[in-house]
Order: C-alpha cells, then structure tokens, then sequence
C-alpha cells in the first residue's frame, strides 16, 4: 500500500514543485498551495458520486456529451469554482503568474487523489502510463485555467472575457482529450500529438505569465518609489 500511495502522489508533487519553483517574482505561501491541493483532493469524492449517478441512470449516453460534460465540464466546472471563490480574492494571489501556481495546485491535487484510487482499484504497473497522460493533463488544464485566471484578476478590462476563458479552454481541451480515450481505436496515436500540442501551448502560457508578473512588479517598484504618484 505504501508503495502505491507513493505511486500515485509522485507525479502530481513533482509536477506542482516544478510550475511553483518556476514563479520569479516572490514564492506563494506553502500553506496555501497546500490548502488549494487539499482543495482539489477532496473534490474527487463529490464529482465521483455525480458521475456515477449519472453512469448509473443513463442521463448521458453518447461519447461526446461523456466526454465534454460528464468528464470535461464537471471536473473543470469544481476546479474552477474553488480557484474563484477560494482564491481568487486572496491576498497571496499578488501577480499574474499565482493564478498558474494555484490553478496547477487545485487541479493536481484532483489529479493526484484520483490517481490513488485508481492504482489501488487496478495495480501500481499503472503508474507510468498514469503519470504521463491523466496526471500531467490536468496539471496543463490548470495552467490555462490559473493563467486566464490571473491575466482577468490582474488586468483592468476586459475581466471577463478572461474570466469565462479560464472555465471554457480547460473544459474544451479536457474535453477533446477524453473524447479521443473514449472513441478511437487507436487512441494512441491522436492523444500522442495532441499532449505534445497542450505542453506546448501551457509553456507558453507560463511564459506569458512570467512575463505578465514581472512588468507588475517593475510598476510596483516605480509606485514605491514616487509614493505621491497616482
């Protein structure tokens, strides 16, 4: 048991150890990255129970609303209700790139609870294959969803645009990603090209968040400079 216990929570701290080390501009508060990762632990138990009520009473039948809905938009939909009402005022939320760090948190913390109970359920030779697909995708749906997050916090138009991008882009893309597990015989060769594509796309992202953090702190460091300056 030790061992799939540290099967199914590895990838998940390492894969949140290297989005949080990756933030320039003052590390976020330990205790609140862990809170945000209890968070999303925890939501694995009510969302389980939705989906099943729903496996069970055959409200979803087709692959496509399975995979955009019973899958995408309920697990995406919780993350993404915690990171707002949790986090989304707090005050360590302070530059662009925390939405990132605790967008990452939340959805890791689903990921890593769900990847314990599945290894438990059907064997620790599942780890590997674990940690490369399910684990890491929700860590690349919880950078689109912080980095929106933090750009609709901490820019003065437009909130919620960016706000409704942060529900909607990791609801779509884990949305095509169950829907390829779920409908193609030979899933491996569509789901290869399109993890390669999401890394892609949430380093930039976390590129476009540094970038974003450090032109808030060069402009935080000029108004303590000139207190009177409005």
């Amino acid at each position: 048991m030790l061992g799939i216990f540290s099967a199914g929570i590895a990838p998940g701290l390492a894969l949140l150890s290297y989005f949080y080390l990756r933030d320039e501009y003052g590390s976020e508060p330990i205790s609140v990255v862990f809170r945000t990762f209890i968070y999303g632990a925890l939501l694995v138990f009510p969302i389980m129970f939705i989906q099943y009520v729903i496996e069970v009473e055959h409200l979803v039948v087709s692959d496509f609303l399975n995979a955009f809905f019973t899958t995408g938009f309920l697990e995406e939909f919780f993350k993404w209700f915690i990171l707002f009402y949790a986090i989304y005022q707090h005050v360590e939320f302070d530059e662009p790139y925390d939405g990132i760090v605790y967008g990452t948190s939340v959805a890791l913390g689903f990921a890593t609870s769900e990847n314990i109970l599945y290894l438990v359920a059907n064997g620790v030779e599942h780890a590997i294959g674990r940690a490369l697909l399910p684990v890491s995708s929700h860590a690349l749906f919880g950078v689109l969803m912080g980095y929106y997050l933090g750009k609709g916090k901490f820019t003065k138009d437009k909130k919620g645009k960016w706000l409704l991008f942060s529900l909607l882009l990791p609801v779509f893309f884990h949305g095509i990603y169950d829907y390829i597990l779920m409908s193609f015989e030979y899933w491996l060769l569509f789901i290869l090209p399109f993890m390669i594509f999401l890394w892609w796309l949430a380093l930039r992202k976390v590129k476009s968040a540094r970038h974003l953090s450090g032109i808030k702190a060069s402009n935080d460091d000029i108004q303590i400079q000139n207190p009177l300056q409005f």
